[in-house]
């Protein structure tokens, strides 16, 4: 038989202790995250994340990343100028290769889901 898990509600999960968010660029940004699974193969992890206003760099240069804003408001910049602000309960999808920058308006909470391609 294949088990499935339930978890708590995301906004109520503990993340346990907000740390320095070593990418930071601006602000005194801390973040905080759970992974609630991993596949057995390593190739897909689900979690949740929180970080304070400021701005960081980001890269998905090993993987892609699925993400539902649970929480906040944030805008996300690419290396070609775009720009696209994101608030809870909407899903963005950064595929692999995408690098950029984040920049957090207000306390931000997302579910997040890293996929890694086949070896």
């Amino acid at each position: 038989m294949i088990a499935f898990q339930t978890f708590a509600h995301l906004a109520a999960i503990d993340l346990g202790a907000l740390q320095p968010k070593p990418t930071s660029i601006e602000g005194d940004q801390h973040e905080a995250a759970k992974t609630l699974w991993t596949s057995p193969d390593g190739r897909l992890e689900i979690g949740v994340w929180e970080c304070t206003p400021g701005r960081f760099t980001a890269s998905r240069d090993e993987n892609s990343e699925t993400c539902h804003i649970v929480s906040g408001r944030a805008s996300l910049h690419d290396k070609d100028g775009r720009t696209r602000e994101v608030r809870a309960g909407e899903v963005l999808v950064l595929p692999k290769g995408w690098s950029g920058e984040w920049t957090i308006h207000e306390t931000t909470r997302k579910l997040y889901i890293l996929h890694a391609e086949a070896a």
